[in-house]
């Protein structure tokens, strides 16, 4: 007889990995009242392109939110992002544009003010629909929360592009005060 599956598995596993270590409410706390309660958007710049550029409000790395990771994607005409996926959960809030989005080999249509839900480990890639316009999306994640939990799988498939697309030639993400 082989050896038994962990993926078929009668036994009972751990999910969550133990969380230890030294830890103090009153330190922590003293810690987030330290951080900044206002982010300067102007004061932070676009990075990636040329077809999806993004703008990191608030990072995991950064330490000021436990659970939020909040950042700005904008995709150039015809743009379109990395295929990926990860465990947290992504709230898109479509701010202009009209697009789409591939979740697990399934479309779904986008425009401004309509929010897009990535769900857990779902493979998906973002799509800027016209070939004229650019796209914007306010993006919040829970992916502090999951590092926390030591839940880290994220797998890239396919990276960002790094041409621009033919009509999207040329294209600067838009920052404070650009139309």
């Amino acid at each position: 007889m082989g050896v038994e599956s962990h993926y078929h598995s009668k036994k009972d596993r751990v999910f969550v990995r133990a969380i230890a270590g030294e830890y103090s409410l009153k330190d922590e706390l003293k810690r987030l009242r330290s951080q900044p309660r206002v982010m300067k958007g102007s004061e932070i710049k676009f990075n990636d392109g040329p077809q999806a550029f993004s703008k990191h409000f608030v990072e995991p790395v950064d330490g000021i939110t436990q659970t939020f990771h909040i950042h700005l994607e904008e995709y150039g005409p015809g743009g379109k992002s990395q295929k990926h996926g990860h465990v947290n959960e992504a709230a898109f809030y479509i701010l202009d544009g009209k697009g789409y989005e591939i979740h697990d080999a399934i479309r779904y249509d986008w425009e401004a003010g309509d929010i897009a839900i990535v769900h857990n480990n779902c493979v998906h890639q973002h799509f800027n629909a016209s070939p004229t316009e650019p796209a914007r999306a306010l993006v919040i994640k829970t992916k502090p929360m999951y590092m926390f939990m030591n839940l880290l799988f994220q797998s890239q498939v396919e990276p960002r592009p790094t041409e621009a697309t033919p009509e999207g030639v040329g294209f600067k993400a838009r920052e404070e005060g650009d139309k």
